[in-house]
């Protein structure tokens, strides 16, 4: 027997979907051109291109015909209506430098949440045509005009696992050393994917995501795809994961709460 589906969180899934095909339409044409790179400025490289910010200003166009009371928190242009009741969290790139380096580990992430608390999560690779988004009690994974469930595997040992972080140059100082703990006790490290691999946690190939200095706009969308397909997602110290910061999310319960021994150290 089918459970009953809830019109209201269709109808925004349905939104969500329609952003994403919107701000993939915008970026592809961009992907593996050569386009301009601006540094927003820091001692850091924090890269930008005209792909970011005409795929976020897509978003928000559409998001202000279809749902103009609702907020809007993203990376490019920063947040409106914050406070309000309903409020989608956007990405328009997640893994800029994936981007301009023409690898496909990146993906557009967008995220709603109803009083502070995440509702929905989709993430778009719309080069490789992939996408992963959250239903109301499942994950699921579209591609080749295929949906199919996904689901964290079991992996209670930290031995057993497979760990993917983006860089080591998220991590220094004490970070860096609870890190290196971390990994001495995993069976693979591999670095490189950004949001691409907190979507391969949920489907059940990656065991381990660790990071730091995540924004809202880098997990809230993620989150609910993660939770949906079994995995947990929390800060290092096993606290609420939504501000970002340093991130830890778990195909397994029992593997997050070794991992959290060690990185809350």
């Amino acid at each position: 027997m089918s459970t009953p589906q809830d019109p209201a969180f269709q109808a925004f899934l349905a939104t969500a979907h329609a952003l994403a095909d919107k701000a993939g339409a915008v970026i592809l044409p961009h992907f593996r051109t050569g386009c301009a790179i601006d540094h927003k400025g820091g001692d850091a490289f924090d890269p930008v291109t005209v792909a970011d910010r005409a795929a976020e200003t897509a978003i928000r166009d559409a998001l202000a015909s279809a749902h103009p009371a609702h907020g809007i928190i993203g990376e490019e242009f920063g947040s409106v209506r914050s406070d309000a009741d309903y409020c989608w969290v956007i990405d328009p790139i997640d893994g800029t430098r994936a981007f301009i380096l023409g690898l496909p580990l990146w993906g557009t992430l967008i995220g709603l949440t109803r009083g502070g608390v995440p509702l929905l999560g989709l993430m778009d690779q719309p080069f490789t045509g992939e996408r992963f988004f959250s239903g109301e009690s499942e994950a699921f994974f579209r591609h080749r005009g295929t949906t199919t469930s996904m689901r964290t595997r079991p992996c209670p040992a930290l031995g057993e696992a497979l760990l993917a972080t983006t860089t080591p140059d998220l991590f220094s100082g004490e970070a860096a050393q609870r890190f290196e703990a971390l990994t001495r006790a995993v069976r693979l490290r591999r670095f490189g994917g950004d949001c691409y691999n907190y979507c391969l946690l949920a489907l059940g190939h990656i065991d381990l995501v660790v990071e730091a200095g995540l924004k809202p706009y880098d997990i809230l969308p993620l989150m609910p795809i993660i939770e949906r397909a079994g995995g947990v997602v929390s800060t290092w110290e096993g606290g609420d994961p939504r501000e970002g910061g340093s991130i830890i999310a778990a195909g397994d319960r029992r593997l997050h709460e070794a991992a959290v021994g060690i990185l809350s150290r």
